[in-house]
C-alpha cells in the first residue's frame, strides 16, 4: 500500500488499459458483480465484496478521484466499517477527531452539544476528512485485493436485462465492449447515468437556496468543534457553518440565497471579502477549492432493481447539513456486500437482496425526514417558519426546552431497523425471560466497549468481525455441556462464529472448552462491565450480530435451537426448521 502522507490524491491520474473482453473477442465472461462508480461508496462496496470471496469488476467513466473537500464528516458508525475493511486507522490518524459543536445567534453562542459524552468508545463522533484523502486511502485498500480489478475511462452508456444476467455496454478510450455481470451495483451519483438509462426517477423536493463552499488554507485558533451561526454580523440575515480539517484547512459554508449567482460567487473578488469578514483583516489565508451548491432531498422509490442494485447518492440525496451523504451511503454499501456474498456463495436466497432495499429504502427516509426538517429549520421560506426559528434561537440562550428544538443540521446516526424481516423479534426469541432494555434490540448497529483479549487491551467491534457471531456473555465453562455441543454444529468457518464474553480472565477448563469448539470461539474480558450494561446483559444472555455489525436476535439464555432458526432467518431462509441439526445442515446447504 502507498502510505506517503505527501501524495497529492486531487492530481493523480490512473491509466486506461484494454480489458480482457477486448484483448479477446468474443471473449464475455458473467462477472459475479460489476460496480459503476468509484467513489467512497462503489470502492467500499467493492472492498467488503473482496473480503469475502467476491470477485469484483469496478469500472469509473473519469481517471482522477475527487478533488475539493466535498464529503467531509464521516460519523462514528462510518469509522467502525473502515476499521472493518481495514483503513479505519489511517482516516482517523489523518483526520481531525470531534465530538462537541457550538451553534451562535448573531455574535453570541446560544447552544453546545457533546456527541459522545461517555468514554470506553474507540472512535470519536465524527472525523473531518476531505474526500479526496478518503477515497485514496480506499484505493490503495482496494489494490491489495486480486478479487477487485479497476477499470478507469469505462463509462457505461447502455444496460440490457437478461434472465440471469445484466449486459452493459460500456465506452472506453479505444472503442465499446460488452460487460456481463450478474449483479450490477449503481454507484454513480447523484445524476446516475445508469438510473437515467432504466428510465427511473428519485422524488422528493428540491431547497430553492445556494451555498458557497471556501476551503481555506490558515493557521488559525478555532477549536476542533463544529460551529454554525445563523444572522452574524459577519453575514447577516443568512446562515455560516465552520469546521477544521486536516493540513490547515478550514470548510467555511456561506449560505448565499436562491437569487445568488452561482458563477460570479465563485470568483476570489465575492470570496475572500466574505472569508475576511468571518476571520479578520489580521488573519493570513489562502483559498484551496471554492463551490456553489444546491441540493435536494429525494430518492428512488425502490434501489432494489431485478439484478441492479442501487446504492449511496444513486439511491438516495439529502442536504448536507447532519453530514448523512456520504455516510449513509457507505452503510448501503456494507449492507448489500454481505447479503450478496450469501447470495452468489450459495449460503442464501435472492430474495435475501429484497431486504437490501427494503431496510435501506428504511433508512433512506428517516435521513430524509432528518434533513428536511434541518434545512426547514436553517433556510425557513415563510414568515411564520422564519419566526419560529428565531423565537426557538432567541430562548435557546436561557430555556433548555428550547434548546432541544434549535436544528443546525441533526447529525448523522445510524437507522435501527426494527422492521426488517431478517431480525427475531424479543416476543419470539424469549417470551418467558426477563425482558431486555436499552437500544441494543433487533435491528440495531451494535455498540463498542472495551475489552481485554489475552491480557490485551482490545474493542469489541473489531472482535465480531464481518461473519455472523453469536455474543454470549459467560465463560465456555459456565455453558451446559450439552449446549455447548449443539453451538459448536453451528459454530462452521462460514456460518457462525462464537464470542464468549466474561468478567473474569479464562481458566484452564474454559481454554479446553474453547478448543472442542473447533477454532470457531474465542473469549475475551469485559473489563468495567461496560459491554453487559451496553447490551443489558445478564449472566448467560447471548446476541446473535450480522456481518455489518447489527444485532439479529438476543436472548437470555443460549438456546441453539432458537440461534440456528434466527440465523436462517437472517439469512432469508425460511424458518420452519426446529431440529437443531437439521437446521445446522440447512445452514451449511
Amino acid at each position: 500500500m502507498n502510505q506517503n502522507p505527501a501524495i497529492d490524491y486531487q492530481q493523480q491520474r490512473f491509466a486506461w488499459t484494454p480489458c480482457a473482453e477486448q484483448q479477446s473477442p468474443g471473449h464475455a465472461p458473467v462477472h459475479p458483480v460489476v460496480i459503476i462508480g468509484a467513489g467512497p461508496v462503489g470502492l467500499a462496496c467493492a472492498i467488503d465484496l473482496a473480503r469475502q470471496g467476491i470477485a469484483v469488476v469496478l469500472v469509473d467513466d473519469d481517471d482522477t478521484l475527487s478533488t475539493g473537500s466535498r464529503a467531509i464528516c464521516f460519523a462514528k458508525r462510518t469509522l467502525d466499517i473502515f476499521d472493518r475493511i481495514g483503513c479505519g486507522q489511517r482516516m482517523v490518524d489523518k483526520g481531525v477527531g470531534w465530538n462537541r459543536g457550538k451553534v451562535f445567534l448573531r455574535d453570541q453562542a446560544v447552544y453546545e452539544f457533546d456527541l459522545l459524552p461517555e468514554s470506553g468508545h474507540a472512535r470519536p463522533a465524527f472525523i473531518n476528512l476531505q474526500q479526496y484523502y478518503v477515497e485514496g486511502y480506499l484505493l490503495e485498500q482496494a489494490q491489495q485485493w486480486p478479487h477487485i480489478e479497476i477499470r478507469w475511462k469505462n463509462k457505461v452508456s447502455a444496460i440490457a436485462h437478461h434472465e440471469d444476467h445484466e449486459a452493459l455496454t460500456v465506452d472506453t478510450p479505444q472503442g465499446s465492449y460488452t460487460l456481463k455481470a450478474r449483479y450490477v451495483v449503481a454507484a454513480d451519483g447523484s445524476r446516475s447515468p445508469l438510473r437515467k438509462m432504466m428510465g427511473l426517477e428519485s422524488q422528493g423536493h428540491t431547497f430553492r437556496d445556494r451555498f458557497l463552499i471556501a476551503d481555506v488554507k490558515m493557521d488559525a485558533p478555532f477549536p476542533a468543534e463544529r460551529w454554525f451561526w445563523f444572522d452574524p454580523p459577519f453575514h447577516p440575515q443568512q446562515s455560516v457553518l465552520l469546521h477544521r480539517q486536516p493540513d490547515d484547512v478550514w470548510r467555511i459554508d456561506f449560505q448565499l440565497g436562491w437569487d445568488a449567482d452561482p458563477v460570479l460567487e465563485k470568483t476570489p473578488e465575492r470570496v475572500i471579502p466574505r472569508v475576511r469578514a468571518l476571520l479578520g483583516e489580521e488573519v493570513s489565508f489562502s483559498l484551496e477549492w471554492v463551490s456553489v451548491y444546491t441540493f435536494s432531498c429525494v430518492r428512488m422509490e425502490r434501489f432494489r432493481h431485478g439484478r441492479v442494485l442501487f446504492v449511496g447518492d444513486a439511491a438516495h440525496c439529502v442536504s448536507p447539513f447532519g453530514a448523512r451523504g456520504a455516510n449513509s451511503g457507505i452503510q448501503d454499501a456494507e449492507n448489500l456486500a454481505w447479503k450478496l456474498a450469501h447470495v452468489l456463495q450459495g449460503k442464501a436466497p435472492d430474495s435475501l437482496l429484497d431486504s437490501y432495499a427494503s431496510e435501506r429504502e428504511y433508512a433512506a427516509d428517516e435521513n430524509l425526514l432528518n434533513s428536511t426538517r434541518s434545512t426547514d429549520f436553517i433556510t425557513p421560506k415563510s414568515a411564520v417558519s422564519r419566526a419560529f426559528r428565531d423565537a426557538v434561537l432567541g430562548l435557546a440562550r436561557e430555556h433548555a426546552f428550547a434548546r432541544r428544538l434549535v436544528n443546525s443540521g441533526r447529525l448523522s446516526l445510524p437507522a435501527t431497523l426494527d422492521q426488517s424481516p431478517l431480525n427475531t423479534p424479543d416476543q419470539a426469541a424469549a417470551p418467558e425471560a426477563v425482558a431486555f432494555t436499552g437500544p441494543m434490540r433487533p435491528g440495531a448497529p451494535c455498540c463498542d466497549a472495551p475489552l481485554l483479549q489475552a491480557g490485551q487491551p482490545a474493542w469489541l467491534l473489531p472482535q465480531l468481525g464481518d461473519r455472523f457471531v453469536l455474543m454470549i456473555f459467560a465463560a465456555p465453562a459456565q455453558l451446559p455441556a450439552a449446549t455447548r455441543q449443539a453451538l459448536a454444529a453451528l459454530a462452521q468457518p462460514d456460518a457462525l462464529r462464537l464470542l464468549f464474553i466474561s468478567a473474569q480472565t479464562a481458566t484452564q477448563e474454559d481454554e479446553r472448552v474453547l478448543q472442542t469448539l473447533t477454532g470457531q470461539a474465542i473469549q475475551v474480558q469485559d473489563i468495567d462491565t461496560l459491554a453487559a450494561q451496553r447490551y443489558d446483559a445478564h449472566p448467560g444472555s447471548c446476541y446473535l450480530i450480522r456481518p455489518d455489525q447489527h444485532v439479529s436476535a438476543r436472548w437470555r439464555s443460549a438456546d441453539a435451537a432458537a440461534v440456528a432458526q434466527a440465523l436462517l432467518r437472517a439469512t432469508g431462509h425460511a424458518t420452519n426448521t426446529t431440529d437443531t441439526t437439521n437446521a445446522a445442515q440447512a445452514l451449511a446447504a
